[in-house]
């Protein structure tokens, strides 16, 4: 091998993955909104996260809630507020400390997280079995890098069954 026919370093183009990504994240939230149509007229996609937050974090202080979601606890407030009349969240005493409240889902919320993400998995779904197998495991391992640099927990195996996010089934009485 001559000295011109060393391999040099691949480089790298942060730019052309920013765009994949972004564009990748626009085909997600197209399915997200999709998957959100049987529930539009009630619930905005923000309101969805925060229902998706209760269902994996389990109930949670306004506060704790508002600094996960990134927004101000009167913008979670309101947000609340709406959820609480819709019947898709409550707010309970704290029994560790009666002078907390926490926030957690109703069965009605449970049942529409749960419906919801069915319908985006489904969806996902279809357009992951048009990627050849090669493809989707490149994916994986690209989307598997992805979430560990956003330190996004992993979805495992077990979080397949009735509780899709993966959260505990507190509305019943559990943690």
């Amino acid at each position: 091998m001559g000295e011109h026919e060393e391999s040099e370093p691949v480089q790298d183009d942060i730019e052309a993955v920013t765009r994949a990504v972004l564009t990748a994240s626009r085909l997600l939230v197209a399915v997200s909104a999709r998957s959100l149509a049987t529930v539009e007229e009630s619930i905005t996609l923000p309101q969805f996260r925060m229902l998706v937050v209760l269902s994996t974090r389990g109930p949670s202080k306004l506060v704790a809630l508002a600094d996960h979601l990134g927004v101000q606890p009167s913008t979670a407030m309101r947000m609340v507020d709406r959820l609480i009349a819709s019947g898709l969240m409550d707010r309970r005493t704290n029994p560790a400390n009666r002078r907390e409240t926490v926030l957690r889902l109703t069965e009605e919320g449970s049942r529409v997280v749960q419906d919801v993400t069915s319908r985006r998995r489904t969806e996902i779904t279809a357009i992951l079995r048009r990627l050849d197998p090669a493809r989707r495991t490149a994916l994986v391992e690209a989307l598997d890098a992805f979430n560990s640099a956003g330190q996004e927990p992993a979805f495992g195996d077990g979080d397949l069954g009735s509780h899709p996010l993966g959260w505990s089934d507190w509305a019943d009485g559990g943690t």
